[in-house]
């Protein structure tokens, strides 16, 4: 099986609730129905994160507005289904991605298929700086900085996808991309966001190690980060 990572753009006179609503209305019962679909969760910029907007990090514009997650037999049947998604955008593009999943949100706040996923979602495109080699590129980020992440952060979702290929001949470079599920709190209380207590050096100490741990993977100069309400319309 197959990870599909589909960034999208909504049409320009459409505003972002109502491309929200119909792709949840229209676009991901269409596409959950298919058998040759087997998963789908769906991540969307809408008002419902607007206070998070501090935490955006636009790099690369214009970001989508939403990513759409498909888990298929094979990316090679993707124009089964890719008709329907570009009948409800104004632009797609796609990764094949191999997914990680070091800490699952549903264990922690369960939401039924369709349903608003408590808080929001980070959703996260990354590069590694410049002359760094891919296999330490790797075991910084996977070995070493995951659990750094969950430690000095709030999260209850913690997504990895390695990008293996990007598809499309407008898809933009990128090595991998992050989902990450914070509580509510966290998109304007930085105590809320790295697991502080509401204690100052904790806070300080967390925030450091964190920043720390990035800089040595990621170029900070390419980094696009997303807050984002996520649905998980069809669990695998």
């Amino acid at each position: 099986m197959e990870k599909l990572l589909y960034p999208l753009w909504r049409p320009a006179a459409q505003q972002v609730d109502a491309f929200r609503d119909a792709l949840l209305a229209g676009l991901c019962p269409q596409l959950a129905a298919r058998d040759d679909i087997h998963g789908l969760r769906l991540c969307v910029a809408d008002s419902a994160v607007e206070p998070a907007a501090g935490r955006r990090m636009e790099n690369n514009p214009p970001l989508p507005d939403a990513v759409l997650s498909l888990w298929v037999d094979s990316a090679g049947d993707c124009a089964r289904w890719e008709p329907a998604i570009d009948a409800a955008v104004s632009r797609r593009t796609c990764y094949l991605v191999a997914e990680a999943e070091p800490l699952v949100n549903q264990q922690a706040h369960p939401s039924a298929p369709g349903e608003r996923v408590y808080g929001m979602c980070h959703v996260v495109f990354m590069d590694p700086p410049a002359g760094l080699e891919r296999e330490q590129w790797l075991a910084l980020w996977k070995d070493s900085h995951t659990r750094v992440a969950i430690d000095t952060q709030s999260t209850f979702g913690y997504r990895q996808n390695l990008v293996v290929r990007a598809l499309g001949e407008d898809t933009r470079p990128c090595h991998a991309i992050v989902e990450e599920n914070f509580p509510p709190e966290a998109m304007q209380d930085d105590h809320a966001f790295y697991a502080s207590g509401g204690d100052d050096e904790v806070l300080r100490e967390h925030a450091t190690a964190m920043f720390q741990s990035c800089e040595r993977f990621i170029d900070l100069a390419r980094i696009d980060v997303i807050p984002m309400s996520e649905y998980l319309f069809k669990a695998l």
